[in-house]
């Protein structure tokens, strides 16, 4: 009798009445079952077992006779029914050649890639997973933001933030208009009020109207 080749994603359902498989999805966990089928060799010794219950005496001998009848010719029906539960599942899972894992076609299975899933997903469903993951995390970032760091992003995030001042070096702890230590104005005009030419960095006056710019 040839070997019986079996994967270790399998549970055996089988009683003494019948046989009955269930094969899972390594990856996802999905479950195919076989439909129960019932077995002559265990109701025959069902019956043995019932007569010597009853009767004792040399019906009572049949029962251990029905035991021994169970565990071979049962055992052989069982080695024939599991061996027909895997050829009719088989076909509903693929081994993948790269983890060796067995998984369903229908779920886990990337047939371009000829690989698992888990080996080589889809790079669709990735990039959105990916896509969303960002967006949540940009909700909790918002969300910890103190008002003043979301006015600073909603209303000032086109304008130069200076961390300290140009003229003392002192910190600046906020986007003020003027320095806290030494008074100086951090808002410095970039366009001639009278004008409007583009004021030079540190200029005093208009280089064309000749305004003062402050």
């Amino acid at each position: 009798m040839g070997k019986i080749q079996f994967t270790q994603n399998h549970s055996d359902l089988s009683t003494n009445q019948g046989f009955q498989f269930e094969f899972n999805c390594d990856r996802c966990g999905t479950g195919y079952r076989t439909r129960f089928k019932p077995s002559v060799t265990g109701t025959a010794t069902n019956i043995l077992e019932t007569a010597g219950s009853i009767f004792g005496g040399i019906l009572g001998r049949a029962s251990e006779v029905g035991e021994r009848f169970r565990s071979a010719t049962w055992e052989k029906a069982h080695d024939q029914a599991f061996e027909e539960a895997m050829n009719e599942l088989k076909p509903d899972f693929i081994q993948c050649p790269r983890c060796s894992a067995w998984v369903c076609r229908k779920s886990c299975w990337n047939t371009k890639r000829g690989l698992c899933k888990q080996c080589a997903p889809d790079l669709g469903v990735e990039m959105a997973a990916a896509q969303a993951s960002h967006s949540v995390e940009e909700v909790w970032a918002h969300a910890r933001m103190a008002d003043e760091d979301k006015k600073l992003g909603e209303e000032y995030w086109k304008e130069t933030i200076q961390a300290a001042c140009p003229e003392c070096e002192a910190p600046l702890s906020s986007n003020a208009k003027f320095c806290p230590e030494c008074g100086y104005k951090l808002k410095q005009r970039t366009t001639c009020k009278e004008c409007g030419a583009a004021l030079q960095a540190g200029a005093k006056f208009c280089a064309e109207c000749g305004c003062k710019s402050s």
